[in-house]
């Protein structure tokens, strides 16, 4: 398994380190940053990968826990890779949160999503008219740049070793004609074509499902290749999202994707609703007259 090195996941082992050195050791935060003479904050923020740390950040730090020689040269190295730009940095203007550097560096993901296509299998034209419809602020400029990441994020499903992704799409998904009858027909046709790729995995949970366990939001469970990258939730919400890391809260969300998958059409099923849907679309099969009932 090659590792797709993300200084967003390096932060994050690192701050994963240097805590349970530091648990190790019996030092409290207070008592490093104390030793440090910086906040509390800044330790804690290291250590939940928010914030990063400098090689001479990580060598204090060490010192105090008493780790010395190659164990010390790797976290130091590590802290060195976490302060490299991923090629998302010059859409950092047009970025929140660490959702694209988490990505660029998982395994797999397995996702529910209930309003819109997800932004690894849209096509560009889909993108905009859901950016300008969800956004009605931005500017053109602010669009493309959007669009530009939406399309550096898909080289993950053409490298050699790619992604896998695991899609649950609510029927809603399919059904909108976000950007009008032609991008959307184009749209479902690229969904056609991306579940024919062995590491694409494409579910419709359909309207007939009624209550479900998805009903709360859509969100994505992101693994990694290294064991010492635990799994991490992102619930996606308005101002960008939510990670969630503690192990209980994990569980939870496998459990519902697990239910939301079973109540799903099988693979085989979803993938032939929504190439039925590209031919005979929902939205021409409404009665003239339908919205003013």
């Amino acid at each position: 398994m090659t590792e797709r090195r993300s200084p967003t996941i390096r932060r994050r082992r690192l701050g994963a380190e240097l805590r349970r050195r530091r648990e190790g050791a019996g030092v409290t935060i207070d008592g490093v940053a104390e030793r440090l003479e910086c906040s509390a904050s800044k330790i804690s923020r290291i250590e939940t990968g928010h914030t990063s740390a400098t090689p001479r950040d990580v060598r204090d730090m060490l010192a105090i826990y008493g780790i010395t020689g190659p164990e010390c040269e790797e976290l130091v190295q590590i802290a060195r890779e976490a302060r490299q730009k991923g090629w998302w940095h010059p859409y950092g203007a047009v970025l929140a949160g660490a959702y694209v550097g988490l990505e660029a560096a998982a395994h797999s993901i397995r996702a529910y999503e209930h309003q819109v296509v997800p932004g690894l299998l849209q096509t560009e034209d889909y993108a905009k008219a859901m950016i300008r419809a969800a956004r009605p602020d931005f500017t053109a400029e602010d669009v493309d740049k959007r669009v530009s990441v939406r399309r550096a994020r898909q080289s993950l499903l053409k490298e050699d070793d790619p992604i896998d992704l695991w899609f649950v799409l609510d029927e809603a998904v399919v059904s909108r004609p976000v950007g009008g009858d032609a991008v959307m027909r184009a749209q479902l046709e690229r969904l056609v074509k991306a579940a024919e790729s062995p590491n694409v995995t494409l579910q419709i949970l359909p309207f007939e499902a009624g209550a479900h366990a998805g009903m709360d939001g859509t969100f994505a469970i992101l693994e990694f290749p290294e064991p010492s990258d635990p799994e991490v939730v992102y619930a996606e919400n308005a101002t960008g999202g939510l990670f969630i890391e503690k192990s209980d809260e994990l569980r939870k969300y496998v459990f519902i994707f697990d239910h939301i998958r079973a109540a799903a059409l099988r693979p085989e099923e979803s993938v032939a609703y929504i190439a039925k849907l590209a031919k005979e679309p929902l939205w021409k099969a409404r009665p003239r007259g339908f919205m003013s009932i």
